[in-house]
């Protein structure tokens, strides 16, 4: 197999794995799939200590076979989705943060805690704008209030975690605050038509986007106005038309985990839409099969389409600018 061809499939790939401190599940993710980042859940977290030489040996490890340094992600929002247990300070979450100044004390902790730990990416914070008495599946994770709020607060988030050296990912695009069904479990469908989406649902993102947010996370929402065909993260006119041409944005796109039920579509065919769509990193955050066959699925594709190697390269760039940006790293002139 041509090395830069299994490197561009590795690196866009965010993967989960079992245990809490390095194994050779870990040596496999780096060095023979080259993954572009991990990510991290409560069964890999014990305590500060043990995250930080995790995540020390982690780093070891790629910087000893000459590869990029890993995204090391978590989804630290408070509240109901808090990774980090005690002494990890606690938060009780977006619901409870009603001004700037109480979303910044939130953000700046939490990104020293981070840092502190060795985790260089947030996976928050969630810019779905819940509607009045809406039994809305994000009703425990969202801020509170209209659009022009949860973009105020969520834009003060983004600029706190990534001043204090934090990557913060908005999610989940283009917005699953009105839908009241679990994509863990279900492929919710919101039928909206886009200038519904941009009355309120983008509104936040696009204040995310001025934010500069290193990332932007698709949901796993079908929306059948926008693409009749494919959910949100496997679909090129949400994936890449709307978030890359009508938000102008060129950070990261990352899908949600592809191992919720929400998606119904073998690995091949998810890695097929991935690199047509132009996502940047894939998350299966579970250690299984489902790896090893997305490992394969996306070297066969890009060794038979030149055309997705062209696109492969511009995401590879895209990764390699925020892992310059954020992790210390300089790329090789060889690489």
């Amino acid at each position: 197999m041509d090395k830069m061809i299994r490197h561009l499939a590795g690196q866009r790939l965010m993967l989960g794995f079992n245990g809490t401190e390095f194994n050779k599940d870990l040596e496999t993710i780096i060095r023979d799939y080259q993954a572009g980042g991990i990510i991290l859940f409560k069964p890999n977290i014990v305590s500060p200590d043990q995250v930080a030489a995790l995540c020390a040996d982690v780093r070891a490890f790629a910087a000893s076979l000459n590869l990029p340094p890993l995204f090391i992600a978590v989804d630290q929002e408070g509240g109901a989705v808090s990774r980090l247990p005690p002494p990890f300070t606690r938060f009780d979450g977006n619901p409870f943060i009603r001004t700037r100044k109480q979303a910044a004390a939130f953000a700046r902790i939490t990104a020293k805690e981070l840092k502190q730990a060795g985790i260089n990416m947030n996976l928050a914070p969630v810019m779905d704008v819940v509607p009045p008495d809406t039994d809305s599946i994000m009703k425990t994770r969202a801020f509170p209030g209209d659009a022009d709020t949860v973009s105020s607060l969520g834009a003060t988030v983004i600029k706190t975690l990534q001043s204090s050296g934090i990557m913060a990912v908005a999610k989940h695009f283009p917005g699953i605050g009105r839908t009241v069904l679990d994509s863990h479990h279900h492929l919710p469908e919101l039928d909206a038509a886009l200038s519904d989406l941009q009355a309120v649902d983008l509104v936040p993102f696009e204040a995310a986007v001025r934010a500069d947010a290193a990332g932007i996370m698709i949901s796993h929402i079908f929306y059948p106005r926008l693409d009749p065909r494919w959910q949100a993260s496997l679909s090129t006119a949400i994936a890449h038309d709307l978030v890359r041409h009508t938000l102008g944005f060129d950070g990261l796109v990352l899908t949600d985990d592809l191992d919720m039920k929400a998606i119904d579509q073998d690995m091949d065919t998810c890695m097929a839409r991935i690199l047509a769509s132009g996502i940047d990193l894939a998350l299966i955050c579970h250690q299984g099969p489902d790896i090893e066959t997305a490992v394969n699925a996306l070297t066969r594709q890009l060794t038979s389409d030149q055309t997705m190697q062209a696109s492969g390269r511009v995401c590879l760039e895209r990764i390699y600018r925020y892992k310059e940006q954020y992790l210390g790293w300089k790329k090789p002139d060889q690489m």
